[in-house]
């Protein structure tokens, strides 16, 4: 199955790439539409939020599409295709208001620093912030095949989803930029309502989110 359906994932992974450079160059205008703003600084929750969430959406694309090479399941592959295509995009904005600012995209600080939490403590094998999956749940998704694939692609994501969530109700706390609020605000309203469906999902599935 993972042969057959190779193909599609990689299409679909190009088509994420071009969404990237589109939603870059999209949105690094959009971001500047009001030429008073002043840039935000490096270590602004502006510039810390577009840095660490586009962290965390690389990793819900790379799950998306991890999963569906794993499952003829089409419900779980609209989903994440659906995923994938949103934080793909919306990874490209980020990117793009830091290309605007003249901003790095890397920090030296801690994630999270920009909400108090730069001190938390590292995750375990590659869980660099909440709610992102460890190195090794990735590659356990990747060794999985069909019904436990689904149930535990849904369970990750969302895991990911609740930490991309906190993450984004603290830049519509702390974010000053306006377009950056709205993103967050957007986010939060997105993936509350995905929350839901996976739940749903995994209900059907006999199972349910991870505590």
């Amino acid at each position: 199955m993972g042969t057959m359906k190779r193909g599609v994932g990689w299409i679909a992974a190009g088509a994420a790439a071009v969404l990237v450079a589109a939603g870059a160059v999209t949105y690094a205008v959009a971001a500047g539409d009001d030429p008073s703003i002043e840039a935000p600084a490096k270590d602004s929750a502006d510039a810390g939020f577009a840095r660490d969430m586009s962290i965390h959406h690389q990793q819900a694309v790379e799950m998306s599409y991890i999963v569906r090479d794993r499952t003829d399941d089409e419900d779980v592959r609209r989903l994440a295709y659906d995923i994938a295509q949103t934080q793909a995009n919306q990874r490209g904005m980020m990117l793009g208001w830091l290309d605007l600012w003249s901003l790095p995209k890397a920090s030296a600080d801690p994630p999270m620093t920009w909400m108090g939490m730069g001190d938390m403590p590292a995750g375990e094998d590659g869980a660099l912030m909440p709610g992102m999956a460890t190195d090794a749940e990735m590659e356990k998704l990747g060794r999985l095949n069909g019904k436990q694939a689904e149930i535990f692609y849904l369970q990750l994501m969302t895991a990911h989803h609740k930490g991309g969530i906190h993450m984004a109700e603290g830049c519509e706390s702390k974010c000053t930029v306006g377009a950056a609020k709205r993103l967050a605000g957007t986010m939060v309203q997105g993936q509350e309502s995905e929350i839901q469906l996976m739940a749903d999902m995994l209900e059907e599935r006999g199972a349910t989110a991870r505590p």
